[in-house]
């Protein structure tokens, strides 16, 4: 079981720094959190001066779940569906699943393997996975609290009733888990979505603007994607570089611990350089995570909402198109043309409405993307100058150490001798 308070550890937890555009008259916030195996109890802390809420200040507890169908019940919303996915006009998206799979196999492997280490050790390695597992955890609550402030700054999605009831509600909201058909139907929804994304996004769009648009989020996701990738990498290499220095300098204490000559305060003096090294290396991975990797993370989900809206845009145009050629029958039939030209009216309706908020919503996106990847990118580089200065001086000492000619020309002579 494992708990937090955001209170306590603000000064220590660094986060990613998206677009919000908080809303006084309704501020939320997940102050305390409580890790109980696969479950993450959340306590959603709101405040506000709106009139329809029946409290100016008050707390309830949630699960994942509940997040998702909190989610899930705005996306499913006709009049909505014309938003993408954060900040000032969409529908953010839903915050990942808790996953501490990673840092627990760690754990358990450690705990396998403790009888093939030394006890300072296991100690050492045993820190560095709960630091991890902390920060995992930290991680988890903070993307939570980013999506229910995007929806507490949305001038529409704010007044929401769902949502109003997922803030408010002091009760187990009773969320099940989709069944297993549920599920296959979901399932088997998105890949005809899918299919028909793929039919419809090969026809060139008549307007120029929703056009390039397209054109520039395929190809921006791929990238993103990719970026997202390869920053998991140079993070788990940074973690994995932290971990050696742990085994590496146990070794060379050991090793000093059992040796009498010259060579044991070097030996030490090595080893206690590369426990600096350790932390530094182990601060660079935490800082890259989050200033960079979760942030890669948040917009490639964001863009996959962003092409979802170019989607739903084409497929009601599809339907308009599709809604003439039904009244032309009509007309032709002389059958049921009332009818037919009220749907057609309803589609283009559908299609001018999503048309209209779909431009403002990628105008903005894009602005926003810039002002949150200029942000993190800067302060990630400030704290990258930072820790260079700070493992620098080391490595100064490091070289030092090691350009000590006549030092360790002595310490050749007594391994001989002995």
């Amino acid at each position: 079981m494992t708990s937090i308070s955001q209170d306590s550890d603000k000064e220590k937890l660094r986060s990613v720094s998206v677009d919000l555009n908080n809303d006084s008259s309704l501020l939320i916030d997940i102050p305390d959190a409580l890790c109980e195996r696969d479950k993450v109890k959340f306590t959603v802390h709101t405040k506000t001066t709106l009139n329809s809420f029946q409290k100016p200040d008050f707390s309830v507890s949630r699960q994942h779940e509940d997040f998702i169908w909190l989610h899930d019940t705005l996306v499913e919303t006709e009049e909505y569906a014309g938003l993408i996915g954060t900040s000032n006009n969409e529908i953010p998206p839903a915050p990942p699943k808790p996953d501490f799979e990673s840092p627990r196999e760690k754990m358990h492997k450690l705990g396998e393997g403790e009888a093939t280490m030394t006890k300072e050790e296991y100690t050492k390695m045993k820190q560095e996975l709960e630091a991890e597992y902390l920060a995992v955890f930290k991680k988890t609550v903070q993307v939570h609290e980013i999506f229910l402030q995007r929806l507490s700054s949305h001038p529409v999605l704010s007044k929401d009733r769902n949502f109003q009831i997922f803030l408010e509600y002091d009760q187990d909201l009773s969320v099940r888990r989709k069944n297993a058909k549920e599920m296959f139907g979901g399932f088997f929804k998105n890949m005809v979505k899918t299919a028909d994304e793929v039919l419809i996004s090969g026809i060139k769009d008549v307007d120029e603007f929703f056009e390039q648009e397209k054109t520039f989020l395929l190809d921006y996701f791929s990238k993103i994607k990719d970026s997202t990738a390869k920053a998991e990498k140079m993070t788990r290499s940074h973690k994995n570089v932290a971990d050696d220095y742990i085994h590496i300098s146990v070794t060379l204490n050991n090793i000093g611990s059992d040796d009498n000559t010259a060579l044991k305060q070097h030996l030490e003096k090595f080893a206690e350089l590369l426990e600096k090294l350790r932390k530094v290396e182990g601060r660079v991975a935490s800082d890259q995570e989050l200033k960079l990797t979760e942030l890669l993370r948040y917009y490639m989900r964001d863009i996959q909402a962003a092409k979802d809206l170019l989607y739903r845009r084409a497929r009601a145009l599809a339907d308009y198109e599709n809604s003439n050629k039904a009244l032309d029958k009509a007309r032709l039939k002389s059958k049921d043309v009332a009818q037919a030209e009220e749907n057609q009216k309803q589609c283009l309706q559908k299609f001018d409405r999503l048309s209209e908020s779909g431009k403002k919503e990628l105008t903005s996106f894009k602005g926003r993307r810039v002002v949150a990847f200029r942000k993190n990118l800067i302060e990630m580089a400030e704290l990258e100058i930072k820790h260079a200065k700070s493992s620098g001086w080391q490595r100064i000492e490091h070289f030092l150490l090691i350009n000590n000619i006549s030092i360790l020309q002595g310490c050749i002579e007594l391994l001989k001798a002995n």
